[in-house]
């Protein structure tokens, strides 16, 4: 059976499965990396704030796989859920990027 002709399971199986799965490898990554190192480019504030928005989109994203699971992959995520985890990840790419740029100068 080719790519075109799965059913939609299938097909959200195929795409939305690893992308959780990435989803929940950055969160755990970021958060554990910002409750490990206190960043002198943020106040704590921010830093906390920022910690305090990954451990919530880690909680949807834990309610996201479990009714993934519950539904045997038959439920989808709308993009208004999706996105602004994207922003997240990215942000959090940007301040581990710009901390191991400080920690080498």
């Amino acid at each position: 059976m080719r790519d075109s002709e799965l059913p939609d399971t299938d097909i959200l199986k195929t795409v939305l499965e690893p992308l959780l799965d990435d989803f929940q490898y950055w969160f755990e990554r970021s958060r554990e990396f910002l409750e490990k190192h206190r960043l002198s480019f943020m106040n704590e504030q921010e830093q906390s704030d920022m910690l305090s928005r990954i451990q919530q989109a880690q909680a949807e994203l834990n309610t996201a796989k479990m009714l993934f699971t519950a539904t045997e992959g038959q439920v989808g995520l709308d993009m208004a859920t999706i996105k602004p985890w994207h922003q997240l990840v990215t942000e959090y790419w940007s301040v581990a990027q710009r901390f191991h740029s400080e920690k080498t100068t």
